[in-house]
């Protein structure tokens, strides 16, 4: 039966619908916000997977291109793999309900978002969470929810609560938070150098007007909810935590200690397979004996530190690794640097290439042209593992896409460096945030290029480790802290303030004034890496590099931009083939010139300015005869323009032809005699040589001056 709710979402509504589509899954939400509707639903597998220590979630986020009343592009005119926006917003709703799932359920489950319609004003992102929550809630799948999301926004001076597509386009600060009765699970944000008091109120403001979604969503799964499946958990899962907590919890403690990462991880996986071994002889099945290994491991790291304050490879909570970084490392890129912290290595690449090498996105909501991009690479042997290198991942989208936002307010707008800028980061080492490093190399490879950045950009990771009584923040955690930890809060910015943020957590929420101690741990942080960085590189270079393209700038007519493009981009295409160079015209009259080598730019230049120039009455040019009649020869002064010179302004003698003065492909002197009202020039031989009209009396010959091509 059909079920509708409304549910209050900062200034506006939401209207929920259930009962009516896709009644077979094991829970489906419609949820409508303005003229933007999703469909969000969530299934189960029946059987549990067998020896796993994650939840085996799969969220898949679907554009529909008629949701926005496109046809795809392509031969297929169909959609296919998401592109980079569906997988940023499927990562938002994984990262958002991961945490609350209970550990022992292991069964696959998979949450599906179908963007069924969008408008102009409302994105489709947060509440897609808010779906995702309420389909989970109202199955059969255990789930500790519900929980919400909401977007804040900073317009002037002013935080704003589920900010519309126009209000976002002078927002300082774009932040998705999402969040559960126990706090607050997932951040995503980019920012224009906000302050971090600025940013904690905005965590405090949303994380208030979450509870109230999650109050709403509480009635109505108490109304419709299915009764939760019960967590099977085999008999001798407790006997085999038993003795592995007897038998090999102070070998844990022992090996957890080792500083060094690769020693560590080696000596604990010769002691995991030793206990699996055992554990085989002793028990009927230890399909879960990584579960129960890890927990074990976890808490140890955590007892660790919260009882010693030192960590794993001696550091205390507030110190961070050892950081070198080099700028100009590669000898023929644009701009390059190697950013180096502990053991995660990033090696940073720019290019600089021509606006017309921008990425055109074609998105449900809008199309963008991207005149700056950042790619990140993660191979395997960067953490010494073997696998199969098939492109970029979720994972790598994602912390690309972290670290692109990071820098993107400090790259000059166009009109300033009309380059079209591409990143690429290298990941050569990693434990530990390798995504903050990627921030850090990114920075100092832009000044290398000699992108005019306004400022350094630079980014920490804070971890922590909680207990009962007690919690830590850890500055630049490791990977192991990562995984054992409470949390992961990537933040990055100058000194100016933060410009993007990112929190992954590991338990069921956490609290906004705990987030609000991190960002200030973060800023210290971040201080002391800015001053390392600052002694290799503290502003960018005064030129761009010997290898990037050249680039000129010519101002030219509008009126004229149609002559300088040519009928079917004629004229445009042969300056282009006959330079080399890369042309970019705007409807402003601003035309942009790249080449890789002087030669092709003087050509270019030249040509446009042939083309561009004006035409003035009484000046003599010398020009080509493209085409003639009986009476009129067609004479193209300088490329893209033409003019008529009848046959009387070559003699005055008559019963002649024009092609008794001219042919096709002659070089012949005219003066501008006049132009008419549409643009038509009148040309002239005769005054171009200073005959008059009785020049019949004279003695002197009556044929044209002119250079043949055919001599």
């Amino acid at each position: 039966m059909t079920k509708q709710f409304e549910i209050s979402f900062g200034k506006e509504s939401l209207l929920i619908e259930t009962g009516k589509l896709a009644k077979q899954a094991g829970g489906a939400v419609t949820v409508k916000y303005g003229g933007t509707v999703v469909l969000v639903t969530a299934t189960a597998a029946e059987e549990p997977k067998e020896d796993i220590d994650f939840t085996p979630l799969l969220v898949e986020f679907e554009e529909r291109f008629y949701a926005a009343g496109k046809i795809p592009g392509g031969f297929f005119k169909r959609e296919g793999r998401p592109g980079q926006g569906a997988i940023l917003n499927a990562r938002l709703v994984d990262r958002s309900i991961r945490p609350l799932f209970p550990e022992l359920f292991r069964n696959d489950i998979q949450v599906v978002v179908t963007v069924l319609s969008v408008d102009e004003t409302h994105p489709p992102d947060a509440i897609s969470i808010l779906g995702a929550s309420l389909a989970l809630g109202i199955s059969d799948i255990p789930f500790d929810g519900p929980l919400a999301a909401c977007r804040m926004g900073l317009v002037g001076d002013e935080l704003v609560i589920n900010p519309n597509l126009e209000e976002l386009s002078s927002s300082k600060l774009d932040m998705i938070i999402a969040g559960s009765q126990e706090g607050i699970t997932m951040i995503e944000a980019g920012a224009q150098e906000v302050q971090e008091s600025q940013v904690a109120q905005a965590m405090m403001l949303g994380y208030q007007e979450i509870v109230k979604a999650i109050k709403a969503q509480e009635d109505i799964i108490s109304q419709i909810g299915k009764t939760k499946r019960e967590i099977v958990i085999p008999p001798y899962f407790n006997d085999l935590s038993s003795w592995l907590e007897d038998s090999y919890r102070a070998s844990i403690r022992e090996v957890i200690t080792i500083p060094e990462k690769t020693e560590r991880e080696k000596e604990t996986r010769l002691l995991m397979k030793k206990a699996q071994e055992e554990a085989m002889e002793k028990f009927e099945s230890i399909s879960l004996f990584t579960m129960a290994w890890e927990r074990i491991m976890g808490e140890e790291v955590k007892e660790l530190i919260l009882t010693s304050e030192r960590r794993q490879d001696g550091r205390t909570p507030k110190e961070i690794r050892p950081v070198s970084c080099e700028a100009g490392f590669l000898p023929r890129t644009h701009g390059s640097s190697l950013f180096t912290r502990g053991q995660t290595q990033a090696l940073v690449i720019t290019t600089l290439g021509a606006s017309s090498e921008e990425q055109k996105v074609d998105a449900l909501q809008d199309e963008e042209a991207k005149r700056f991009m950042l790619h990140y690479n993660f191979p395997p042997y960067s953490t010494g593992e073997v696998r199969p290198m098939r492109g970029p991942g979720r994972r790598e989208i994602g912390h690309g896409a972290l670290a692109e936002r990071a820098l993107e307010c400090f790259i000059p707008p166009e009109e300033e460096f009309p380059y079209t800028i591409r990143v690429v980061s290298e990941i050569l080492e990693s434990n530990g945030s390798s995504s903050m490093a990627t921030v850090c190399g990114g920075s100092l490879s832009l000044m290398d290029a000699g992108v005019p950045v306004r400022s350094a950009c630079a980014g920490l990771s804070i971890g922590l480790v909680k207990s009962d009584e007690k919690y830590l923040l850890l500055r630049d955690i490791l990977g192991s802290e990562d995984h054992y930890g409470e949390m992961d809060f990537k933040v990055a910015g100058s000194r100016n303030g933060i410009t993007a943020i990112q929190l992954d957590v590991k338990n069921k929420g956490l609290s906004w004034e705990i987030l609000g101690q991190a960002l200030e741990e973060a800023k210290e942080g971040r201080f002391y890496i800015l001053d390392i960085m600052d002694k290799v590189l503290d502003r960018p270079r005064s030129s761009v590099s010997p290898y990037a393209p050249r680039i000129e700038i010519l101002e030219v007519d509008p009126d004229r931009i149609g002559a300088l493009i040519g009928p079917g981009g004629k004229v445009i295409k042969k300056i282009v083939e006959e330079s080399g160079a890369t042309i970019d015209i705007k409807d402003d009259g601003k035309v942009i010139v790249f080449s890789r080598t002087e030669e092709g730019m003087n050509k270019a230049i030249n040509m446009i300015r042939n083309i561009t120039q004006d035409v003035e009455v009484g000046q003599v040019y010398l020009g080509r005869v493209t085409r003639v009649t009986n009476f009129v020869a067609f004479i193209e002064i300088f490329p893209g323009r033409e003019g008529l010179c009848h046959i009387s302004q070559f003699s005055s003698e008559r019963g002649k032809k024009v092609e008794d003065f001219v042919k096709v492909g002659d070089d012949v002197l005219v003066k501008v005699t006049g132009i008419d009202s549409m643009g038509r020039i009148a040309l002239s031989h005769k005054e171009a040589l200073g005959d008059s009209d009785n020049s019949e009396k004279s003695n002197r010959s009556k044929e044209p001056r002119h250079r043949s091509r055919e001599r």
